[in-house]
């Protein structure tokens, strides 16, 4: 029997903020995480442990983990996301298949044997089936849950319509915030990993310069998505849109810029100091002293 306990640190462990150390990223109990890649994204997911969330709770706390996917698949509820979640290796194997593929082709179609451009032509067609059977949603679906998949479907899409006239009638006008501080995010993530990396590489640790840059990242990382959150609860739970409202978050996506752009400059200026042959490190610090400014602004000004 899980105890409550259990359930609650295994909740903060999928909530709490990504670490990102060495180019490599760890969930906040010091656990690497894969990289997940699918034909359209590529992102870190922090995956549920085995025996301690309902599904319900995987569902709520972990949505965008494998776990959720595959019960929202077993339930009949899934889409093509979700499949292609659960078979993340799917693009690649499918690269060196067909890289194999073509290499092979090449000398049967010059030498003009159609029985052997026959079996190429299979050979291209094989991934096309497999594609088929692994995008069949039906295939997920658990077999105590297949007499409720019809049901299913009726209740979300009538949740969904109800959700629509909700948004409708309510806060629909703060909804671009939402998709600008995700946008925010995303393209903080990439820089954040690009000037760790950069880092890395112009002072290698243990000097005392890595450590002390390395903490400022951290402390921009930390503040970053402090007000990211606080702007979409905002956004997402303000009972009404008044400019105090729309005030406060626009506040805190001017701090998410600011870190964006600082962390932007702090990025070219490593580029060029290590491309040069003059290693001084006074510029980069001067960036730093920046960041380091900015975030003891904004938490003063709290």
């Amino acid at each position: 029997m899980v105890n409550e306990n259990s359930k609650t640190i295994e909740i903060n462990r999928l909530k709490a903020p990504l670490k990102y150390k060495d180019s490599k990223v760890f969930d906040s109990k010091g656990n690497q995480l894969d990289c997940i890649e699918t034909f359209s994204d590529l992102k870190y997911i922090v995956e549920p442990k085995d025996g301690i969330l309902t599904e319900e709770e995987i569902l709520e706390h972990a949505p965008n983990s494998k776990e959720a996917a595959k019960i929202r698949l077993s339930r009949g509820v899934g889409d093509n996301s979700d499949v292609m979640l659960i078979n993340d290796s799917v693009p690649t194997l499918l690269g060196f298949y067909y890289t194999i593929a073509v290499c092979l082709s090449v000398p049967v179609f010059y030498s003009g044997n159609t029985s052997w451009m026959f079996f190429i032509l299979i050979l291209f067609i094989l991934p096309l089936i497999y594609l088929y059977y692994i995008f069949n949603l039906k295939n997920y679906v658990a077999t105590s849950h297949k007499a409720a998949v019809n049901d299913n479907h009726s209740k979300i899409k009538k949740t969904r319509k109800l959700e629509d006239v909700e948004s409708e009638k309510g806060l629909s006008s703060l909804n671009r915030y939402v998709d600008e501080v995700e946008e925010l995010k995303s393209v903080f993530d990439s820089k954040e990993i690009k000037v760790r990396d950069l880092i890395a590489k112009r002072f290698e640790p243990p000097q005392m310069t890595y450590d002390r840059f390395m903490t400022t990242i951290d402390k921009s990382h930390d503040l970053f998505y402090h007000e990211a959150d606080g702007a979409l609860n905002i956004a997402k739970y303000a009972v009404e849109d008044t400019p105090r409202v729309e005030g406060e978050i626009e506040s805190k996506i001017d701090t998410l810029k600011s870190i964006i752009d600082q962390i932007e400059d702090l990025t070219n200026e490593l580029v060029i100091n290590i491309s040069s042959d003059e290693k001084s490190s006074d510029d980069v610090k001067i960036l730093i002293d920046d960041i380091d400014n900015l975030i003891d602004s904004v938490k003063e000004y709290k």
